[in-house]
């Protein structure tokens, strides 16, 4: 245990070493996949390990769907009860999903035709008209707590998805008639990819265009639901042909997250590796931001406080900004409670102890960072 627990700092020093530094204690808490449809209802859950689609063991199908008022609310009391150097709030950056099919119209078009909806009308038909829930993400950002950018107009590879559901395929067809399509793809065959969720992932490279018209609506959309234009983009599930940052950049991304070590698709299976500095500029004038500490409370079998609290020591010893990553599943009751009060008293126990033990820390937002690094 403790050879291995001297790897993984080992690593995370190595893994700090090149890229832009600060001596500031600069720390962001990333959140993905706000805005998507993962898990409808626990009675769609039971339905699809019933009909043997999903395990009942995947974390992400178990507790993760639409943010209620409650599952808002209870996190941003959580954010503002700690404050930086400056009297700022602990605030999280959720990636934010922007829409999702709209399954009616898809089916009444026999599957020929793909449409979607704006997540927030996804958001009235799970929990009706008037639920108000849009109204609290807002009062998050005016409080400073909650400050959205974009993760896609999809959380979902809709070309794939699409071509599997005009074949008819059997598994897709029993997920979409459950409004779901977060299942395994490891050896089947009705996909040339791992992984619906990959909304960037690439087989074939006619994709593309569709893929850069999703990030040109995708941002528009955004735009129209909160009142600014994204600056910072982070593709979901890591698979993102490079070419597609020429589309972003047009549309105002200033600010894309990459892993240190990319893996892009090129197309027909073939990828190449990339490597991205924090803080380097791209072709296009856009600036690399990189993570390098991990908080997954939901996930069993580890201290992510403790595991959390390491990564920011490294970070900050190597004169790095702490840009946590973290999942919307970990704050989310609407399920299950439980995870819910699981989450988000581990997340209180993070930020009391950043705060007593770096009284200099700024809470910044993922957009702040990648400004900061831009002025210099």
């Amino acid at each position: 245990m403790l050879k291995a627990n001297l790897k993984y700092k080992i690593r995370r020093y190595i893994s700090n070493l090149p890229g832009w530094r600060s001596k500031r204690k600069l720390l962001v808490i990333e959140s993905d996949d706000w805005g998507s449809i993962r898990m409808p209802s626990s009675k769609a859950r039971e339905q699809l390990i019933e009909k043997a689609l999903i395990g009942g063991s995947h974390r992400m199908n178990r507790w993760d769907t639409f943010a209620t008022t409650t599952d808002l609310s209870d996190l941003f009391e959580v954010l503002s009860r700690y404050k930086d150097k400056d009297g700022n709030p602990a605030v999280v950056t959720p990636v934010t999903i922007t829409a999702n099919p709209d399954f009616k119209r898809i089916e009444a078009g026999d599957f020929q035709q793909y449409y979607y909806e704006p997540f927030t009308r996804t958001l009235d038909r799970y929990y009706g008209e008037g639920n108000g829930i849009i109204k609290v993400w807002k009062e998050g950002l005016e409080d400073g707590v909650f400050q959205p950018q974009f993760h896609g107009r999809e959380h979902l590879n809709v070309a794939e998805w699409m071509r599997a559901l005009q074949k008819n395929d059997k598994k897709t067809r029993l997920g979409f008639d459950h409004g779901f399509w977060g299942f395994k793809l490891n050896g089947s065959n009705h996909a040339s990819i791992n992984s619906y969720q990959a909304a960037f992932d690439l087989y074939d490279p006619d994709d593309l265009k569709m893929q850069a018209d999703a990030i040109s609506e995708g941002l528009k959309l955004f735009e129209s639901l909160f009142g600014y234009r994204a600056t910072f983009f982070v593709p979901p599930n890591g698979p993102f042909n490079n070419s597609l940052e020429e589309m972003a950049a047009r549309e105002g991304i200033k600010y894309v997250s990459k892993a240190k070590i990319q893996k892009e698709p090129l197309g027909h299976g073939k990828t190449r590796k990339v490597y991205h500095k924090l803080g380097k500029l791209n072709e296009f004038g856009q600036t690399y931001l990189t993570r390098n500490c991990i908080f997954e409370p939901s996930l069993e079998g580890r201290d992510w406080v403790d595991t959390c609290l390491n990564d920011i020591n490294i970070a900050f010893n190597m004169r790095k900004p702490a840009v946590i990553s973290t999942h919307r599943v970990n704050f989310i009751g609407a399920l299950e409670e439980s995870n819910r009060s699981r989450g988000l008293k581990q997340l209180d126990r993070l930020l009391s102890a950043i705060t007593k033990k770096w009284p200099e820390v700024e809470f910044i937002s993922s957009a702040q960072l990648g400004d900061i690094r831009s002025n210099g």
